[in-house]
């Protein structure tokens, strides 16, 4: 009865010392694993304006387990330099490139030539001037419907006083796509109204350039399609520089907030650029979890703000994802 005991206990012993062996493999296969990596190409990657796209990559990688790389990047790329710094990433063992591609007729046959190679999300406009026509997947708001919405905005403010008024539009490079639906989807919001574009400028905020906003005519509205162009305007608005010029605007960063608070800027659509990082990382963790599934196309959403709403409840976690 005692060896049958003892035989008992030692079979007991056995067995658990070998369950906690086993628990403490699996832990360190688990820790140990390697992590799908993703690197992201953006322009200008430092700026602010990306402060909530890196938020929500960040919070993606963690909910994912992969790895990200935000690729430290200044100023407008050439089509060549993206080209390069992918292969760079490629080489350096990257699975997947987030990448917002450089406007051009040759961008679709490079995305080509590194797809070959690991999938590839794009961000924020496709790289083909004929969405449908776009070989990639692409994670970006509606900005047709966005620029539409700031149209609306302006004219909720105006109502019919718009006849005869000015407009200046400007925008980092009227090339990418996105650009071209912010414009088109503001115009068709006040078409009939009788205004008239004075100006069309572009790369304003790069140091030297020849469309300084102080340099242009006197316009009555200056509108501005992306955060770049709302910070310079907003800048120059401040400054009294803008001869008078209502800014109305698309902004995304702590900046494009604070000319907004500051009555510089009469109007903020801010596009959710927290879900344009986490979707866009989503959509490739899932793809190289399961090589044969197809990337789709996300549509992320966008909000318009006032000065009088932009500490409200709602609009607290944008501000939020803009200071991360």
């Amino acid at each position: 009865m005692k060896n049958s005991k003892k035989v008992f206990i030692l079979t007991e012993s056995v067995l658990g010392i070998l369950v906690i062996i086993l628990a403490v493999v699996m832990l360190m296969g688990r820790n140990g694993k390697e992590l799908h990596k993703v690197s992201v190409i953006v322009e200008n990657s430092d700026d602010n304006q990306w402060a909530a796209f890196r938020y929500g990559l960040r919070m993606a990688a963690e909910d994912q387990e992969m790895e990200i790389s935000v690729v430290s990047t200044e100023g407008t790329m050439t089509l060549e330099e993206q080209q390069a710094l992918a292969q760079q990433e490629i080489d350096n063992g990257a699975d997947g490139i987030i990448l917002q591609p450089v406007p051009g007729e040759d961008t679709e046959e490079m995305l080509k030539k590194i797809e070959k190679k690991v999938p590839v999300m794009l961000v924020e406009s496709t790289a083909s001037r004929e969405a449908q026509n776009s070989s990639f997947p692409v994670t970006q708001p509606d900005n047709y419907a966005m620029g539409k919405a700031l149209g609306a905005e302006l004219l909720k403010d105006c109502g019919d006083n718009l006849k005869g008024k000015t407009l200046g539009i400007i925008s980092e490079t009227m090339e990418a796509q996105a650009s071209l639906d912010r414009a088109a989807g503001f115009k068709e919001a006040l078409k009939d109204q009788g205004t008239k574009v004075g100006w069309t400028a572009e790369g304003t905020s790069e140091e030297g350039s020849t469309d300084s906003l102080v340099n242009l005519p006197k316009v009555d509205f200056v509108i501005a399609l992306d955060d770049t162009s709302l910070t310079a305007a907003g800048e120059y608005s401040a400054a009294n520089d803008l001869h008078g010029a209502i800014v109305y605007g698309i902004g995304n960063s702590t900046e494009a907030a604070y000319y907004l608070d500051t009555g510089a800027a009469q109007c903020l659509v801010v596009p959710d650029e927290f879900n344009v990082g986490y979707q866009s990382l989503q959509e490739v963790s899932e793809k190289l979890g399961h090589s044969f599934r197809k990337m789709e196309d996300r549509e992320t959403d966008y909000t318009v703000i006032r000065r009088d709403t932009l500490f409200t409840k709602e609009n607290q976690e944008i501000l939020f994802t803009m200071s991360q």
